[in-house]
C-alpha cells in the first residue's frame, strides 16, 4: 500500500509530505483545487513520461517520492532480476525531473530505467481515472478482465512467447521457400556458370606463372643470345673473366711466402673465381634450356585467353577471385540440392511450435469459458446492489479462426439494464452512470483476484448520486477491507464512508503565488467539508446536521 507521498516543486506544489492510511480513504476538494496535480505527481513515480512544464515555475528540479508497504508481497525475484537492493518491507520509488529535460528514476535509491519503474508501479497501485471508463468498450480491456479473473497471467505469458516463436518460424519458412523458388528459377544459369569454371580447372597462381612463361617464349632468341654472351664473357680463354681470375689466383699464391697480405688476397680471388666459374656454367645451362616451342606458346596463349575471358565475363580481376566465385556457386547449388530437406526441417519446426501454441491457446480458452459464468453471476450480484436490479450481463468467449497475441478468442461484454431491452455490447447501450457502476464492480473483482496492494479511483462515481452513491461508497468501504482504496470524489455520500479523509485546496500564503496543499482532516474539519459538499459555498445548519448523520456523529 501507499504509505506516504513527498512532492517538491511540482506544478503548484512547493513542498508536500503526507501519510496515507490503509483501508478506504477519500480525497475531496473544490473543482480546480489541484486533485489532478496530486494524481499527476503520483503517475510520475509509476513510470509515466515527464514534461518539464510540470516543474514549478522558477525552480530547476522537482522531486516526487512515494513509499510503499510491500511486506505482504514477495518482490525478491523482481529485485534480483533488476539488480535492486531487496527490502522485504518497504519500497521507495523516486522520480527527479530537471529543467534541462532530463529525468531520473530510482527504486530504493538504486537508479533504474523508466520501464523498470513502470513495471514495479504496476504491481503496487492502479490509478483508475475517469477516462478509463471508456476502456469498458475496448475488447482488449475486456480480455484483460477475463484473464485476470481466470488467473491466466503466467499461462498467457507462456502462450505469447510460443506465439511469437511460431510467427518467427513461420516467417523464416516463408523466406526460405521464397529463396528456394528464386534459386530454382536461376539454377540453370548458376549451373552454367559453375560448369564453365569447373571446366576451366583454374589453379591459384596460374595466371602469373603463365604470363611470365609467355614473356620468355616471345623473347626466346634474345634471351638465349644474351645468356651465351654472358657465358662467353666469363669463360673465354683469351678475354674471359674466369681465366683472368685463375691467373690472378696463381699469382697471389706465389706471394704467400714473401707477402703477409697475400693470404687474404688469395682467399678473395679464390671465392670470386669459384663464383664466376659457377655462374658461367649456369649461363650455359640456362641458354641451353631456353628454346622456342610454338606448341607451348599456343597453349599458353589459349589458356590465358580463357582466363581473361572469364575475368571479363564475371567482372573479376584475378584467378583467386574466380576460384572464390566457383566456391560460392558450388555452395548455392548445394543449398538448392538440399533445400527440400531444409524446408522439410523448418516445416516440422513450425508444426511443433504450432501444436504447442494451439495447446496453450486451448488451455486459455478453457479457463476463459470456465470463468465467464462466474464473472456474469458475480458482476450481476454486485451491480444489482448499486441500483440496477434488472441488469443482465453476458461475457461471451468467442472463438476466432486464427490465433492472435491473446490466443484464439475475442471477448464481448453484453449488457442490458432493463427487462424489455435485449442484450447489446456495453459500448452501445450503457449510460455514463451505468458504466461507472460496472467498472467499480469489475475493478473490485480484479483487485481481489490479483491481490493488488492499492487502487485509486479518480471520480469513478461520475453520473451517480443519492442512494446509488451511498451504495457505491459501501462497496468501496467493503473493498477496502482487503486492500488500500483511495477515492477522489465530489459526492458527500462516498466521502462520508472513508476511514480517512483528505482535502485538496489552494492557498495564497504569499502575495505573489498560489500553492496546492493536501491535508488529512480532523473529525471537525471533516464534518465541515461534508457539509460544504452538501450545501455548496454557504454551509447551512441543515447541511451540518445532515453531515453528522452521514458521519454517524451524535447531535
Amino acid at each position: 500500500m501507499l504509505k506516504s507521498l513527498y512532492i517538491k516543486n511540482y506544478a503548484l506544489i512547493d513542498s508536500l509530505e503526507i501519510d496515507f492510511e490503509s483501508g478506504f480513504s477519500v480525497i475531496t476538494g473544490e473543482t480546480g483545487a489541484g486533485k489532478s496535480i496530486i494524481l499527476g505527481a503520483l503517475s510520475l513515480i509509476l513510470g509515466q513520461r515527464a514534461d518539464i512544464k510540470a516543474i514549478k515555475q522558477g525552480e530547476s528540479k522537482c522531486v516526487i517520492e512515494g513509499t510503499f508497504d510491500v511486506s505482504a508481497y514477495d518482490l525478491k525475484e523482481f529485485c534480483e532480476d533488476k539488480g535492486i537492493e531487496y527490502d522485504p518491507d518497504s519500497y521507495i520509488l523516486r522520480r527527479e525531473i530537471l529543467s534541462t529535460g532530463k529525468s531520473r528514476a530510482f527504486i530504493n535509491d538504486s537508479p533504474v530505467g523508466l520501464n523498470d519503474l513502470k513495471e514495479l508501479g504496476g504491481q503496487l497501485i492502479d490509478i483508475h481515472s475517469q477516462h478509463q471508463n471508456l476502456l469498458l468498450a475496448d475488447s482488449r480491456f475486456q480480455m484483460q478482465v477475463v484473464d485476470a479473473l481466470a488467473g491466466n497471467k503466467n499461462l498467457l505469458k507462456e502462450y505469447q512467447q510460443v506465439y511469437h516463436q511460431y510467427r518467427l518460424a513461420g516467417k523464416a519458412l516463408e523466406d526460405l521457400k521464397d529463396q528456394v523458388r528464386k534459386s530454382r528459377e536461376e539454377e540453370d544459369y548458376l549451373r552454367f556458370q559453375y560448369d564453365s569454371l569447373q571446366e576451366a580447372a583454374l589453379q591459384e597462381g596460374e595466371q602469373e606463372e603463365l604470363e611470365g612463361e609467355l614473356d620468355t617464349l616471345n623473347h626466346a632468341e634474345d634471351i638465349k643470345s644474351s645468356l651465351y654472351k654472358i657465358h662467353s664473357l666469363l669463360s673465354d680463354d683469351e678475354k674471359g673473366v674466369v681465366p683472368a681470375l685463375k691467373e690472378g689466383l696463381n699469382a697471389s699464391r706465389s706471394l704467400l711466402k714473401v707477402y703477409q697480405r697475400a693470404e687474404e688476397i688469395s682467399q678473395r680471388l679464390e671465392t670470386a673465381y669459384i663464383d664466376m666459374k659457377d655462374m658461367a656454367s649456369e649461363m650455359e645451362r640456362l641458354a641451353g634450356d631456353v628454346d622456342f616451342n610454338s606448341e607451348r606458346l599456343t597453349f599458353i596463349e589459349s589458356r590465358l585467353d580463357l582466363i581473361y575471358t572469364l575475368q571479363k565475363k564475371y567482372h573479376l580481376s584475378s584467378v583467386e577471385e574466380l576460384l572464390g566465385l566457383y566456391k560460392e556457386l558450388a555452395q548455392k547449388l548445394t543449398n538448392i540440392e538440399s533445400s527440400d530437406q531444409q524446408v522439410e526441417a523448418l516445416e516440422k519446426e513450425v508444426q511443433t511450435k504450432q501444436k504447442k501454441m494451439l495447446d496453450l491457446a486451448k488451455a486459455l480458452t478453457d479457463k476463459r469459458i470456465s470463468v465467464s459464468e462466474k464473472i456474469e453471476k458475480e458482476l450481476i450480484g454486485k451491480v444489482s446492489y448499486l441500483g440496477m436490479p434488472n441488469i443482465r450481463f453476458k461475457c461471451d468467449v468467442i472463438a476466432e479462426g486464427t490465433p492472435n497475441v491473446y490466443g484464439m478468442n475475442s471477448i464481448l461484454f453484453q449488457f442490458s439494464a432493463n427487462k424489455n431491452v435485449s442484450l447489446q455490447p456495453v459500448a452501445n447501450i450503457a449510460s455514463g452512470g451505468e458504466i461507472s457502476r460496472i467498472m467499480l464492480c469489475l475493478k473490485s473483482m480484479i483487485a481481489g483476484a490479483t491481490a493488488l496492494p492499492s487502487i485509486i479511483f479518480d471520480e469513478i462515481d461520475t453520473g451517480v448520486s443519492g442512494e446509488i452513491a451511498d451504495k457505491m461508497g459501501e462497496v468501496m468501504l467493503e473493498f477496502g477491507q482487503n486492500m488500500q482504496v483511495i477515492a477522489i470524489t465530489h459526492l458527500p455520500q462516498i466521502a462520508a464512508k472513508g476511514k480517512a479523509h483528505y482535502k485538496v485546496y489552494k492557498s495564497d500564503d504569499s502575495s505573489d503565488s498560489t500553492t496546492t496543499k493536501l491535508v488529512m482532516l480532523s473529525n471537525k474539519d471533516r464534518l465541515d467539508e461534508i457539509a460544504r459538499m452538501l450545501s455548496g459555498a454557504v454551509v447551512t445548519e441543515a447541511a451540518i446536521q445532515n453531515a453528522k448523520v452521514m458521519l454517524g456523529v451524535k447531535a
